[in-house]
């Protein structure tokens, strides 16, 4: 059941405007999602498997309209996949989710959110990649000789 249900639509990779119909969540799902979504989605903290379960419990309350008239949700893996194309779509609806069920997300504070967890990735990264670097490149010691 879609409690407070908006439509909203969202431009795919493609181009093609698709829409969805996004909803609030209950107490419960809403505290699951708000309290571990941005430890789930932080590099280093969180795995992609939890990021994944936590997605797909958020999609439980998006919809797609459907020509009968009941809204079809996206309660699968399987839904999901088959009625959002491309990965920049879902995370459109992640974010629209995201703003319409806390607002201390709105008014632009998820792209802030997610851009920190962007650079975050960034430093990690090359960080990484420089002691990657530094250690591929350094001259193999001579043997100890005595």
């Amino acid at each position: 059941m879609l409690r407070e249900p908006k439509e909203v639509t969202v431009k795919t990779q493609a181009g093609e405007d698709r829409t969805y119909i996004i909803s609030k969540f209950d107490a419960l799902l809403g505290r699951e999602i708000l309290t571990q979504y941005p430890l789930t989605n932080a590099p280093k903290l969180g795995s992609y498997q939890a990021s994944e379960e936590l997605m797909l419990k958020l999609m439980t309350c998006v919809a797609v309209p459907r020509d009968s008239g009941e809204p079809l949700a996206l309660t699968t893996k399987a839904l999901y996949t088959n009625h959002v194309p491309d990965w920049e779509t879902g995370a459109k609806l992640e974010m629209h989710m995201l703003e319409y069920n806390a607002s201390f997300f709105s008014n632009g504070a998820i792209p802030a959110f997610l851009g920190g967890i962007a650079q975050d990735l960034r430093a990690w990264l090359l960080k990484t990649l420089t002691d990657l670097s530094g250690a591929l490149s350094q001259k193999e010691k001579p043997p100890f000789t005595n």
